[in-house]
């Protein structure tokens, strides 16, 4: 068995192409002179529009001007949801320095951040212990809780191990592995959604948070993102290459949506 089981995947049809168009529009906005002027408050535009898109990805859409201003954080079970994405994206830099080294460890603590209120205390940040899971996107073929522990544990390994692929194939299959196994009770699409963030700050694509990946994911809409999430889970390399791909795109789309957070300041 090869080493590095993820660098075979960057010859994947079409994921090369992807990869570097959205890497060339990140490494473009990070080289922007005006948005590193305005760094602090185009990270907290991010971090707001990204917990906007995420909730609204699992059915969660409220005004975005409502969560600006609060008014969406009203303990409604729309409102709640928010609230936990918005949770999830301050969460998200105190993990950035652990995910390639205790992976296991910061998908716990995500979930059970975002997860407060939702499930029992006792199963935040724990792998789900029967096949019940919520599914937002109505992906099919939930693995066992059995399966979901194994896949989340060479999920970690991949994490861990070197490899020549990059970072957005990486981050790509960090999300697909998450958002297909589903592996806690509650909340998985958003822990997966964060990965991308996480994985692509940690290894320096866009270490400070400035793009919104989850914009990018509503942009394309919640039928092209579950599609690509069904090919992935096929695990042929047309499927996989179909998610890679889509995702890749979503991330260089979030780059252009920094800039407009930029004109709104």
């Amino acid at each position: 068995m090869p080493s590095d089981l993820l660098a075979p995947l960057a010859a994947f049809p079409g994921v090369a192409d992807a990869v570097d168009a959205a890497r060339a529009e990140v490494d473009a906005l990070l080289w922007d002179r005006e948005v590193r002027s305005h760094a602090a408050e185009v990270v907290s535009g991010s971090r707001l529009r990204g917990a906007w898109a995420s909730a609204a990805i699992d059915g969660a859409e409220v005004r975005p001007d409502a969560l600006v201003s609060g008014d969406a954080l009203d303990g409604s079970p729309m409102g709640r949801v928010v609230a936990a994405s918005l949770a999830l994206q301050t969460e998200i830099p105190r993990q950035t320095s652990l995910i390639d080294a205790a992976p296991l460890q910061v998908l716990s603590r995500l979930h059970s951040v975002v997860a407060a209120g939702f499930v029992d205390d006792d199963q935040r940040g724990r792998v789900r212990v029967d096949e019940q899971a919520d599914d937002p996107l109505r992906l099919p073929g939930l693995p066992s809780h059995e399966q979901a522990a194994r896949r989340m544990s060479a999920l970690a390994r991949l994490l861990t191990t070197p490899t020549s692929a990059p970072a957005l194939v990486v981050a790509a299959v960090a999300h697909g592995e998450i958002a297909v196994v589903r592996p806690f009770a509650w909340g998985s699409g958003l822990v997966a959604r964060a990965m991308t963030r996480l994985v692509l700050a940690s290894r320096g694509v866009d270490p400070d948070g400035l793009t919104v990946p989850e914009a990018g994911l509503w942009a394309a809409g919640r039928p092209a993102y579950a599609a690509a999430l069904r090919a992935y889970a096929q695990g042929t390399p047309d499927g996989v290459g179909q998610w890679l791909v889509l995702h890749a795109d979503t991330v260089r789309v979030g780059a252009a949506e920094s800039r407009r957070i930029l004109a709104d300041l």
